[in-house]
């Protein structure tokens, strides 16, 4: 059955992006040796990808012309949004837990990749969903922005054991399993 993997970078002091949405303090670490090949691997286990629209909306601005997932993607929104021609993408409202199923057997064999934004992230783990979070901390401190969770109060604490890191170059990859 399909895993639901937070992939993400965040700050040290834990935002996921500038309030404005900005990334460009992550971009600045994309030539980072082995990050790339680390994503590589980890989508080649992608079977189907879930994000906020704020999210969706970013990666159409950012990426025109050039959807970049092959793998079905379901996004999340309280706003009407268009899709862009050829890309596998499905708009829901509603609560993550009532998609979970359907997401799981989108995915297949492979995984549910939890892209963002830290609000979905956040529903995610209040609904106790997120079965393993790749975390990769950037020494970079934002000050404020999208919190990585988006400031979901949980019920209980979400408990994970590590499974692993990798330090490169500054950044640390963090890989955690749902305790």
């Amino acid at each position: 059955m399909a895993d639901f993997v937070y992939f993400v970078g965040s700050s040290l002091d834990g935002y996921i992006a500038q309030d404005n949405g900005g990334l460009d303090w992550l971009e600045r670490f994309n030539d980072v040796e082995g990050l790339g090949e680390s994503y590589k691997a980890f989508e080649a286990g992608v079977g189907c990808v879930v994000m906020g629209g704020e999210t969706y909306e970013w990666i159409r601005a950012h990426q025109p012309g050039a959807w970049p997932y092959a793998v079905p993607c379901w996004v999340f929104t309280h706003h009407e949004l268009g899709t862009d021609d050829g890309a596998d993408v499905v708009l829901v409202r509603g609560d993550v837990v009532t998609f979970a199923d359907e997401l799981r057997r989108d995915a297949g064999e492979k995984d549910v990749y939890i892209v963002g934004g830290g609000a979905l992230a956040g529903e995610f783990l209040a609904a106790e969903l997120i079965d393993r979070i790749v975390l990769t901390i950037v020494p970079v401190a934002l000050g404020g922005g999208v919190p990585l969770f988006g400031g979901t109060a949980l019920g209980v604490p979400a408990a994970f054991t590590l499974e692993g890191l990798t330090e490169r170059s500054g950044t640390v990859e963090l890989r955690y399993a749902r305790a």
